[in-house]
This record gives C-alpha cells, sequence and structure tokens, in this order.
C-alpha cells in the first residue's frame, strides 16, 4: 500500500475514521486543533458527525453519550484542555464506556506555552479523573504510530470497556512524515450489547450509569474493573529494546524524546559507550516486567523525558531500584539535542 505524507495529527484524524469512528467532539486548543480541523471536513462526506462543543468540558460529556449509545467516540485536546475533561473522564470510567481520548501535549502548567512538552505523564498514568481508576496509556514516536496506535486504542478500548489515552506531544502532530494508513471501510465493529441504543421490547432495557449508592455494589464494581485491567496488564502492554543486549548505560525514554536518545545511542556507541534503549508504548500499563529483565546486565539508568523526571519513580519500581536511576530533561516545552542527552550518558553519576 502507498504511503501519504501527513501530518501528525491529520494522520491521527484520518486513521480513527478508518478505524469506525464517526463521533468526534471536541474544542480547539493549539497544538491539537488540526485534528478538529481535519474531523470537520471529513467527517460529512463519511456520513460522520464532528461538533465543536461550546468547551471541552461539554466536549467530554458529548463523548459519553455517543459511547453510551455504542458508538465509536473521540475527542482531543492539550494539557489545560484534559484537565478540563477529567472529571467526564472518570464519568466514562465509572460507566465502563469505551473512548478515545487524545492528548497532544504543551508547555505545563497553566496557559504555559504551545511548544512540545511530556509534563502531564503523572496526569495521564497516576489520575486522569478521581476515583480508584487506571486509563490505558498508549505513547506513539512517529507519525506511523500516531495512526496505528489510533486504531488499536479503539481496539483495546472496546475490549476492556474502557476509555484510552493516546498521549503525544507538539512536535508529532505538528510533524509531517510518511505513513501507511489501514484500509477503508474495512474494520469490523464489535457488537455491544451492553449499549443504550434502543431495545424494541426485544431485550431489557440497558441503562449506562456510574451511581452506586450502595457501598458494597460500588467496591464489587471497583473490584471487577481492576480484574479487567489486570487483564490489560497482561494482554495489552507494548515497549521496544533499541540496542539493549550488550547496554551498560540503559537510557528509558517515549513519544519525540525517544527518537532523540536513539541518536544518542549511536554516537555513544562510536565513542566506546554502550548504550541501549527502553523505550514503553503502553505508559500504563507500564512495562515492567520487560525493564526488569535488564536491570540485571544495565550499570545504570538514565530517564530522559521533557519534564521533570515523572518517569523516575516507575523506572526504579519496576528494576527494585537494583541499579542506580539518574535523570536528563528538559521542560517547559524545551527540547534536548542529542548531544545533551551524550552528555548525561557520559557522566559519571548520571544527571540525578
Amino acid at each position: 500500500m502507498a504511503k501519504v505524507l501527513m501530518k501528525g495529527n491529520e494522520a491521527i484524524a484520518e486513521s480513527a475514521i478508518r478505524h469506525g469512528c464517526l463521533h468526534y467532539f471536541g474544542y480547539p486548543i493549539t497544538p491539537q486543533t488540526e485534528i478538529a480541523e481535519y474531523m470537520a471536513k471529513r467527517m460529512p462526506k463519511v456520513g460522520g458527525v464532528c461538533l465543536q462543543a461550546e468547551s471541552e468540558v461539554a466536549a467530554i460529556n458529548m463523548v459519553l453519550g455517543a459511547a453510551s449509545a455504542g458508538a465509536r467516540a473521540m475527542t482531543s485536546s492539550s494539557s489545560p484542555g484534559i484537565s478540563l475533561k477529567c472529571e467526564g473522564i472518570s464519568y466514562l470510567i465509572g460507566s465502563d464506556l469505551p473512548c478515545l481520548i487524545v492528548n497532544i501535549q504543551r508547555g505545563s502548567p497553566g496557559l504555559g506555552s504551545i511548544q512540545p512538552s511530556q509534563q502531564d505523564y503523572y496526569q495521564a498514568t497516576k489520575a486522569l479523573g478521581h476515583g480508584d481508576s487506571q486509563v490505558p496509556v498508549l505513547a506513539p514516536s512517529s507519525v506511523q504510530e500516531l495512526a496505528d496506535l489510533t486504531g488499536v486504542a479503539f481496539d483495546i478500548g472496546d475490549k476492556y470497556r474502557t476509555p484510552v489515552m493516546l498521549l503525544a506531544d507538539g512536535a508529532l502532530g505538528q510533524m509531517m512524515e510518511p505513513v501507511e494508513l489501514a484500509p477503508e471501510g474495512q474494520t469490523v465493529l464489535p457488537e455491544k450489547p451492553w449499549a443504550a441504543n434502543g431495545h424494541e421490547n426485544k431485550r431489557k432495557r440497558n441503562i449506562i450509569n456510574s451511581l452506586y449508592i450502595q457501598p458494597d455494589v460500588l467496591e464489587k464494581i471497583v473490584l471487577e474493573r481492576y480484574k479487567r485491567y489486570e487483564q490489560i496488564e497482561e494482554n495489552e502492554i507494548r515497549c521496544e529494546n533499541y540496542m539493549t543486549e550488550d547496554a551498560d548505560v540503559i537510557l528509558v525514554s517515549y513519544g519525540i524524546t525517544s527518537r532523540i536518545c536513539k541518536t544518542a545511542v549511536g554516537m555513544a556507541r562510536q565513542k566506546g559507550i554502550k548504550a541501549g534503549l527502553f523505550r514503553p508504548i503502553t505508559l500504563w500499563p507500564y512495562p515492567k516486567k520487560q525493564l526488569m529483565a535488564l536491570a540485571d546486565q544495565a550499570k545504570k539508568f538514565l530517564v530522559v523525558e521533557l519534564n521533570m523526571g515523572q518517569m523516575v519513580d516507575d523506572v526504579k519500581v519496576s528494576i527494585e531500584s537494583k541499579k542506580p536511576v539518574h535523570f536528563f530533561g528538559r521542560t517547559g516545552g524545551m527540547m534536548p539535542s542529542p548531544g545533551d542527552v551524550l552528555r548525561a550518558i557520559e557522566s559519571e553519576g548520571g544527571v540525578r
């Protein structure tokens, strides 16, 4: 199949349509607005719905309504916009509703900047909504992966009845690369017997709800949901190892930063330093076992992110602190160069 040159945000939108999403609800915010613009052009041509809501809060609740009826639905935003959606995301989790939530991160906190960032790692992986809950989080590192993981996210959501987040950044959203898209019209959507989409007196009516007054009933629901989380951890973890077979220094990085790290690994190898890269693609569930498998051989780990070290604790927990874990990163929308990362690799004790 021929590849087409597409901007990352546009690849997400087109891939969503090709994977059966005909309901998009959003609100403009840089650097993800191209998703909404693309949907506004394409959805009418494929019989879908694209609606610019009056706010991010309204958009996420429209997703809840469409998902309740069994539709593949999605929304997209950028950092502060996702914060506004968090209450609605918790309602989606509490109602066991599948959907896709795209976060093209920008510099934060507050309004911050419109530059690329990975400052929403904590929010995405630890507290995307109130309550005992988790959301699968996928972190692409290329335009091709933006398209591919969009389809994966929808499938995971439907399989386990959960919202799924695609966590990228302004650089990936804005860059253009060749991408191979899924064929049109070939996605077969799963049956959703739980959906509130009309019963025609042929079955008992379905009720979509996240309110459980009796504490014992709510506890039972939460425990059942956590059993599904265990299944997700067992079946859906994704990661990449790059030159880790003999690595003394293992970089741990995801998304756009992992691309910088790959170049830095090559530069380190040219200087005789045995460096490698471990790239988590699922940020939740985190690939703990896969990273732990490298803990005995490595001398140290270096976490590289566009934040102040939000993934460091996950790496320490994964390897049970068997080896030193250091951190190098930039924040607020600043990007390191491969040379910056190389100097962090060469540092005797790491950076932090």
